[in-house]
């Protein structure tokens, strides 16, 4: 049976994180405010912004939980439902054009809940928008969910306050039964795959690059997620517990769920049609379409997933393309070719430069090479 729980409607959009997570002396923003760096100052409406916003068909549980930058221009605001705490940006009356995308400057026919919004932004049709900063000149268009839980990881396998360590995302390389596995983090380079993986007798030494990886990251509860300044994200299903930097591109991706996704304004990333991403890092510049399935994984900087490609429970180096292909459980170096749909990899470490031929099979299933 579903477990479906009721809870007063002016809740929605409040307690984010629950109360004994919070620091004595905090509120439940208090980690919001510390993410938002934009120095937009906000101010509340005016009682005739508010008519204009009602007569507009927008609604809120409270508007003076709406704060908004000056200038502000309430006609750019239609058809929205607000809850919790709500912050936009300047709004003026432009529209924003990317790859033939236009869109006009504003949020329209959109479920927002607790976000921050940066200057002249374009939201139209997210069904779904709960707790995320958004940038300046982003686009979102026609997105089923986007959202953040109180105990996102995007995608590094730290464990959160008050969780279990067996929720905790871990990489199976070079050995099916997980005898190699390690912890995924934002940031890991090759070398720090290959040296915990390798090691393994070495048990202080294993110890000591866990506490390393916990050491990177806070444990605290309430993080938001992020979308950075001119990303453009439009015709996308579900997009979960996802950092997203500047400039990147998403279109067309069924589920992108526990990420982060590098990217900036000189190594843009984009993901696209049919794509499905769980428990990932996504390194700068890099460029995943149509249909790639890819779960506990990290994709180094400027590498490419394409056509049907999977990738489960692996490393994959910088400059690299994988095409067509299954890679699971293995620890690839940088600069690998693998094309055509007949070339397979199964726990396997794979060395830099390297290219596999037509036909070539590296393992099978349930051997180990």
């Amino acid at each position: 049976m579903n477990i479906i729980q009721k809870h007063p409607v002016n809740n929605l959009g409040y307690n984010f994180i629950d109360e004994k997570y919070i620091p004595k002396g905090k509120d439940e923003y208090h980690l919001r405010y510390k993410q938002n760096t934009s120095g937009i100052k906000f101010r509340k409406l005016s009682a005739l912004e508010i008519e204009v916003l009602v007569r507009n068909r927008n609604t809120s549980d409270d508007w003076n939980n709406i704060l908004v930058a000056s200038p502000f221009n309430p006609e750019l605001i239609k058809n929205c439902k607000f809850h919790g705490l709500i912050r936009i940006g300047i709004l003026e009356s432009f529209y924003l054009e990317f790859h033939n995308l236009r869109m006009p400057v504003g949020l329209y026919n959109s479920t927002i809940i607790s976000c921050d919004f940066g200057n002249n932004v374009c939201i139209d049709h997210v069904d779904y928008l709960s707790h995320y900063i958004v940038g300046n000149d982003v686009m979102i268009a026609n997105v089923n969910e986007l959202a953040t839980t109180d105990y996102s990881k995007f995608g590094s396998g730290i464990v959160k306050q008050g969780e279990d360590e067996k929720v905790r995302t871990w990489m199976e390389l070079c050995n099916e039964n997980g005898g190699r596995k390690v912890i995924p983090f934002n940031g890991m380079l090759v070398g720090d795959a290959y040296l915990w993986s390798k090691y393994r007798d070495d048990e202080e030494l294993m110890n000591k690059f866990k506490e390393f990886t916990e050491n990177k990251f806070d444990q605290q509860r309430g993080y938001y997620g992020m979308i950075g300044d001119r990303t453009v994200i439009k015709n996308c299903g579900i997009i979960k517990d996802v950092w997203i930097g500047t400039d990147a591109y998403f279109k067309g991706a069924n589920k992108l769920k526990n990420l982060t996704v590098n990217s900036d304004s000189k190594r843009k990333s984009q993901i696209g049609e049919g794509c499905e991403m769980v428990n990932g890092i996504v390194g700068y510049g890099c460029r995943i379409f149509y249909g790639v399935k890819a779960v506990r994984f990290v994709i180094a900087s400027h590498s490419q997933l394409k056509y049907g490609a999977r990738l489960i429970n692996s490393y994959l180096g910088n400059n690299s393309t994988i095409s067509c292909c299954e890679v699971l459980n293995s620890l690839i170096f940088p600069a690998h070719e693998q094309h055509h749909n007949n070339s397979f990899l199964c726990a396997s470490l794979v060395m830099g430069q390297s290219n596999m031929a037509a036909g070539a099979t590296i393992g099978r299933k349930n051997t180990t090479n």
